[in-house]
C-alpha cells in the first residue's frame, strides 16, 4: 500500500516556528494563538494516524510539530505572564510608558 501524507503536518510546522517569532513582538499573545492552532491541527493529524501510523509518511515531522507547537505555547504563555506582571508593577499600560519615556530621557534620546 503507498503511503500518504497527513494534511496538517506542513502548517502546523510553520505555525509553530512563527509562534516563536510572534510572542516576542505581540506581548506573547500572538504565540499563544498561533501555537495553539498548530497543537490543534497537529493532534488533529496524531488522532488520523494513531490507527496505522506506518501508513503515513510524515509522522516524524508531526511529533516534530506538536513539540515546536508546545514550545511555543510555553514560551508564549510566560511572555504573557511577564507582560501581565509587568503592568501589574507599573500600574497600567500609561505607567509602563511613563517609564520607557523616563528611560530613554536618560539615555539622551527622545522619540
Amino acid at each position: 500500500m503507498e503511503k500518504q501524507k497527513l494534511p496538517n503536518v506542513t502548517i502546523s510546522l510553520v505555525l509553530g516556528i512563527i509562534s516563536f517569532i510572534a510572542c516576542c513582538f505581540t506581548s506573547g499573545f500572538g504565540g499563544v494563538v498561533l501555537s495553539g492552532i498548530a497543537l490543534f491541527l497537529a493532534n488533529k493529524d496524531k488522532k488520523t494516524a494513531a490507527e496505522d501510523p506506518e501508513l503515513y509518511e510524515n509522522y516524524g515531522q508531526l511529533k516534530t510539530a506538536r513539540i515546536i507547537a508546545i514550545i511555543g505555547l510555553v514560551l508564549g504563555a510566560l511572555m504573557v505572564l511577564a507582560f501581565i506582571g509587568m503592568l501589574i508593577a507599573f500600574g497600567g499600560y500609561a505607567g509602563m510608558e511613563e517609564w520607557q519615556q523616563q528611560q530613554l530621557e536618560q539615555m539622551g534620546g527622545s522619540y
